[in-house]
């Protein structure tokens, strides 16, 4: 198939890889000309495993290219992938702004250039957006949906540090559409792709990324929660939830139900007030969601206050991103410990093998510079610098290079917001919730 892909950040880069490995040929479209001359170079524009070596390949295998004019697409284009953004508003609702642009610009190609279309929505939607999109692209284009196009609500389930195997590899590919003849369409799209498609009706297709978005951050505070109380009660909280993980007849995995730090990300903290505010706009009370944000809120507090706790003023992070394996800063909830440590005074050195500041682009680049306007100051590419300018040393990446920092430098304190090893023997470590 001939296919277009609105958005070169972090889910359009993954699917303008994968989708042209499988024998697609791919154009991404994108306004930033940093991103196109990228992808024309052969280069990503997201830090992610094994992406570099797919763009590489399949660039110089001539399946993809990257525009930064949508007229440019080439004209028998049969496909379109809205991947643009979707960020929050200051009241939780999302800023559908670059979608709607998207559709008028597709709306444009439709009514000049482009036979029968179908428009798959990848990014991360409230319900009704599908049946929004359809409404503009009738009225901007004066074609006829179900006729001349078909709009698909397509959720992305990706993970960043794990995006390619989970895009090959998807635990399900749900469609939802209102156009039968864009089931087949889809079909031919993840031909060799996981196991099939599942065909549910728009406003599901639209939901079921708000839905495990919202229980994955449950998860995460649950288990804190859960920890808390067992090192008050000196159960260790780990053999606790290893032993409830091993339940899996009642559809619990054990991704993320291990106590820790907080949840973070581009993803989670964004669909879970999405959802409440969706719940809001229909006058519904949701107290469980409610109290996610806040459980974790609180849990970030407990942190800072463990660390005030030992009274040191020379801090070393260990870890800035919001997990390992990425780049990304976006509401990394080390970020902000950072802020609330500088605040009271505390001189804080960072190592992060992955943040490289130079590096940094687009809504990455604008959170860190919002949050962490001196980061430059701060962060070090040598892990023993951070390590020997520290009095107490926070580890909140799940690293080999970290798991014998506490028995090398005993000198040092350290606090785990992750569990690297059973360290309740050492008298110079402690977890979090542990």
């Amino acid at each position: 198939m001939n296919i277009a892909v609105f958005g070169l950040g972090y889910v359009g880069c993954i699917s303008l890889g994968c989708l042209a490995r499988v024998g697609h040929k791919v154009t991404g479209v994108d306004v930033n000309p940093a991103k196109v001359a990228m992808i024309r170079a052969g280069n990503p524009t997201i830090l992610e495993a094994q992406i570099p070596e797919i763009i590489a390949a399949q660039r110089n295998a001539g399946r993809i290219d990257a525009v930064t004019d949508y007229r440019e697409l080439p004209p028998d284009t049969e496909l379109s992938l809205l991947c643009v953004g979707t960020p929050s508003s200051a009241n939780g609702h999302l800023d559908l702004d670059q979608l709607l642009q998207t559709t008028k610009q597709i709306a444009e190609n439709l009514k000049v250039r482009w036979g029968f279309h179908t428009i798959v929505i990848r990014s991360t939607v409230p319900p009704g957006t599908n049946q929004r999109v359809t409404a503009v692209l009738e009225e901007l284009s004066g074609r006829r949906a179900g006729t001349d196009f078909a709009v698909v609500s397509n959720p992305e389930f990706l993970r960043e540090g794990s995006a390619v195997d989970d895009y090959m590899n998807p635990p399900l590919t749900v469609i939802g559409t209102d156009h039968p003849q864009a089931v087949p369409v889809m079909e031919q799209l993840y031909a060799g792709i996981g196991n099939g498609v599942i065909v549910v009706d728009v406003h599901t297709a639209e939901m079921i990324k708000y839905v495990n978005n919202s229980f994955h951050a449950l998860k995460v505070s649950f288990a804190n929660e859960i920890g808390n109380i067992c090192k008050k009660l000196g159960v260790d909280s780990h053999r606790l939830m290893e032993i409830f993980c091993l339940d899996r007849q009642l559809n619990i995995s054990p991704a993320y139900l291990k106590p820790g730090f907080a949840y973070g990300g581009a993803c989670l903290p964004k669909d879970l007030k999405a959802l409440t505010t969706i719940a809001h706009d229909f006058y519904l009370d949701t107290p469980i969601i409610n109290a996610v944000e806040r459980s974790n809120d609180q849990h970030k507090k407990k942190a800072l206050e463990l660390i005030l706790s030992k009274g040191k003023t020379n801090i070393g992070i260990l870890g800035l991103s919001f997990k390992p394996g990425t780049d990304d800063l976006r509401n990394s909830p080390t970020v902000d410990l950072i802020e609330q440590l500088t605040g009271k005074g505390c001189h804080v050195a960072v190592y992060d093998r992955n943040v490289v500041v130079s590096r940094l682009m687009g809504a990455n680049k604008e959170y860190i510079a919002r949050h962490l306007p001196h980061i430059s100051d701060i962060i070090y590419d040598d892990l023993n610098l951070v390590i020997s300018r520290s009095e107490l040393v926070v580890v909140t990446h799940k690293h080999d290079a970290f798991k014998d920092l506490a028995q090398r430098f005993p000198d040092k304190l350290f606090i785990h917001l992750v569990r690297l090893d059973d360290h309740s023997h050492l008298d110079n470590c402690e977890g979090i919730c542990w």
